[in-house]
């Protein structure tokens, strides 16, 4: 215990973000409304879920609200085109809103998909807490995708070391994101609210709401130790602004211990630890390569191809796939996708 506690306290005085004044709060009681769609055609049903931070079903006994009128149950149809704001109140508390779609049928969307990005550190003992909200946040749903982001310490001999470690700080800068670890980003450049583990409806409600507008899709293969990839952005309207494309090659199944200040898993260091959904390398740059606007027209498939050798810190190429995902001129992920080797994706179209 002796030799954890120097640990800590050299790793503070390293390591500025890391701080002990974090606390573990009390979990606070918060539910998440979710639809089976969030687009539906007209005469069609959309079916709504509620569950609270822990993933337990709690619809059977919430109340839901269209457009402030109360229905029969958690089961929506409407005869007409329009946007309807959905509430969800189980007891004393009352979700998010979420908006629904009913449209005709003319219209081009896609299935709704968002990132979580994990600022974190094998040294950070605090950083568990970020990990364990992603847990969390898959365990409700399959349209969250997660990269960890390891860092800033690539000297084996300094108390900050990462093995991991993927030098993030000019983007961080630039993109005006907050100094120290952890920390969490959702769709890029909205901080996840502390302590994460209580506010993963914010990540949820991410994955509802409107559909894109444009989707993603890939095709890829890892050959000879070079990794091929084509991706397909498909365009459901006019986009005039500022698209860009970002794409990274992740890894999962790194083991290494991790220091552990929190009360989300149980003792100081855990030992052989799993780290999923690694950054090893970016194709394009970290703020994206610009799609001209001439090809962000709807209807139209734009094609970026990439012929890249496996990046040299890639442990094992079983363990590889890919992300990418098409930000607006604000930073923020208008879609993303996520992919294995291997796989010829088809473009999700709703």
């Amino acid at each position: 215990m002796k030799k954890n506690l120097i640990l800590i306290v050299a790793a503070l005085l390293v390591i500025t973000g890391c701080s002990s004044d974090y606390e573990i709060l009390e979990s606070q009681q918060n539910i998440s409304l979710t639809a089976d769609t969030s687009v539906q055609v007209i005469g069609e049903p959309v079916i709504f879920t509620v569950k609270n931070s822990k993933g337990d079903l709690l619809t059977e006994d919430t109340e839901f609200y269209v457009d402030g009128v109360k229905i029969d149950d958690n089961t929506f149809t409407s005869d007409v085109v329009g946007n309807f704001e959905v509430t969800a109140v189980y007891k004393s508390v009352t979700s998010a809103p979420l908006m629904i779609n009913y449209h005709d049928g003319s219209g081009i969307n896609f299935r709704k998909r968002m990132l979580m990005e994990d600022y974190t550190g094998v040294w950070c003992g605090w950083c568990p807490r970020v990990a364990h909200a992603i847990e969390l946040v898959h365990n409700q749903t399959e349209d969250a995708i997660a990269v960890a982001i390891h860092g800033p310490g690539t000297n084996p001999n300094d108390t900050g070391y990462d093995p991991y470690t993927f030098d993030t700080a000019a983007f961080e800068k630039a993109a005006g994101l907050s100094p120290g670890y952890p920390k969490g980003y959702l769709n890029r450049n909205i901080q996840w609210n502390f302590p994460e583990p209580d506010n993963i409806s914010q990540a949820i409600a991410l994955t509802q709401g409107e559909n894109p507008k444009l989707g993603v899709a890939m095709t890829s293969s890892i050959a000879n130790g070079t990794i091929t990839m084509d991706v397909n952005v498909m365009f459901g309207k006019d986009f005039n602004n500022n698209l860009k494309l970002v794409v990274y090659v992740l890894e999962n199944g790194l083991i290494y211990d991790q220091h552990n200040y929190t009360s989300y898993y149980e003792g100081d260091i855990l030992v052989g630890y799993e780290h999923n959904h690694v950054l090893r390398a970016c194709p394009t740059t970290m703020t994206g390569e610009t799609i001209d606007t001439n090809q962000t027209i709807i209807g139209n498939t734009y094609t970026k191809s990439f012929s890249i050798p496996v990046p040299v810190n890639v442990s094992n190429i079983e363990n590889v796939e890919f992300v990418a995902f098409v930000i607006d001129e604000t930073g923020r992920v208008v879609n993303i996708r996520k992919a294995a080797p291997g796989i010829t994706q088809e473009l999700e179209l709703l």
